[in-house]
């Protein structure tokens, strides 16, 4: 038998489905992973893994009439082939129950099934993070996981006893822009709003001094003085703010400023940093006083063939092979989100791998959502469509910086030093098939 058989035999032998951690715990420990291997991985307390497990064992040892614990368990079933009586119970499960996949969309919740470690990635930032004072900066281009990489590090923070505040600039109204005072008191208040602390910015806000030293007292003398654990604080699409060279000027050096706090103050190494954002800052920003040359950065990359492979075998498609899994990335690359959407409808049999892949680029296929969002973006701006059509006739091209930053915070291209070019064959196919030409006018 294999994983996926003993979980089959496992779920039809039980009045109730395995839970997604229940399958987690099973198939990592068919792959030999240590219960704190498990922890650090899946962001549970190692305790409350033997608990789920020793009851698992209990079950298996049950079905199988004969010992299986941690120790034997792959040892054991992989030398056993099905009985016709669970190959039949097996058949006529299958028959009766549709598989209840979540829609891939937002984050890869903490409980899911389908989240893919991209080591050593993981192991870096639960190490970071219990550093004082720390800055961790994530980059990656759109839906590449920036979003669920920062949950698994706030829920990690937690397990060791750590506050959090995520702040999503997206969330910030364009009026909060206007000038550094508002934008640093709606940063302020936010966070104690989100600490369930009373806003006392009029205490702490001396005109006098200025913005940026009020926010800091704000930090130092209350935010943090009232805090006796470290806080996490995760500030999502930080990007936003590079749209506003007033306010970033000033608010990104005043994060790396509390950094270098943090060396010499024991508030401020309470204070951890998670910056996550799209692209390079493309605004001028002196070396000393940049919070992106600093701390550890983590740039997402695209899945392995052996990790998209692991994904289908989540969704409970036989991709071992890697012919199928190779077929998917000459079209989509790795992209986690594009991966992880075709997998879904293939194995809701919604479409086969060869339909999807005719139809990639097209209106009828899966990814028309996804492509017309994209290409909302060029027709906003003219000059990204007059890039991108320039890329499109020589398939790798120097950009100007601004442009190239943004069609890469879009995952339209990748950059290689100095070049761009399509960060997948889907965007090419789609880009040559898009009427670009209206969108660039007469700017040629």
């Amino acid at each position: 038998m294999n994983i996926d058989q003993v979980l089959q035999v496992l779920s039809v032998s039980q009045k109730k489905p395995l839970t997604p951690l229940q399958e987690l715990v099973l198939r990592l420990s068919w792959e030999g992973k240590t219960y704190n291997h498990m922890a650090a991985e899946i962001h549970y307390g190692a305790q409350s893994i033997r608990e789920v497990a020793s009851q698992l064992w209990q079950v298996l040892s049950k079905i199988f009439e004969e010992p299986i614990s941690k120790a034997n368990f792959r040892h054991t079933l992989e030398v056993r082939a099905l009985t016709k009586v669970q190959q039949q119970q097996i058949e006529k499960h299958a028959t009766i129950t549709v598989p209840t996949l979540e829609f891939p969309s937002g984050p890869v919740m903490l409980s899911s099934r389908f989240y893919i470690p991209r080591p050593p990635i993981e192991e870096f930032a639960y190490r970071e993070i219990t550093e004082p004072g720390c800055v961790i900066r994530i980059k990656g281009s759109s839906q590449m996981g920036k979003s669920s990489l920062m949950l698994r590090i706030i829920n990690y923070a937690a397990s060791v006893g750590y506050r959090s505040v995520n702040l999503d600039f997206q969330q910030a109204d364009s009026t909060v822009f206007g000038n550094l005072d508002k934008f640093l008191r709606w940063f302020c208040a936010n966070i104690s709003s989100k600490l369930e602390l009373e806003s006392r910015l009029d205490e702490y806000w001396d005109e006098d001094i200025g913005s940026k030293v009020s926010c800091t007292n704000y930090f130092q003398r209350y935010l943090l003085k009232h805090l006796t654990c470290p806080l996490v604080l995760a500030l999502k699409e930080v990007n936003r703010v590079f749209e506003y060279p007033a306010i970033a000027q000033e608010f990104l050096p005043l994060l790396r400023s509390w950094h270098e706090q943090a060396k010499q103050t024991e508030n401020w190494q309470k204070l951890r940093l998670l910056v996550v954002y799209s692209t390079e800052i493309y605004i001028p920003l002196k070396l000393n006083q940049s919070p992106f040359n600093i701390g550890l950065p983590l740039k997402l990359p695209a899945f392995t063939i052996k990790q998209v492979q692991d994904l289908a075998q989540r969704h409970g498609l036989d991709w071992k092979d890697g012919k199928e899994a190779k077929q998917l990335m000459s079209m989509v690359g790795g992209h986690p989100y594009l991966v992880r959407l075709a997998l879904y409808h293939i194995s809701q049999e919604k479409v086969t791998l060869k339909q999807l892949l005719q139809q990639a680029a097209t209106e009828s296929g899966i990814y028309n959502d996804h492509l017309r969002r994209l290409l909302a973006a060029l027709q906003e701006e003219p000059d990204l469509a007059a890039a991108v059509k320039k890329l499109i006739a020589a398939q790798d091209i120097k950009l100007e910086s601004m442009l190239a930053y943004k069609l890469e915070s879009l995952g339209l291209v990748k950059l290689e030093y100095d070049r761009a070019k399509f960060s997948c064959e889907l965007y090419r196919l789609y880009c040559e098939s898009a009427n670009l030409h209206k969108m660039v006018g007469n700017r040629e």
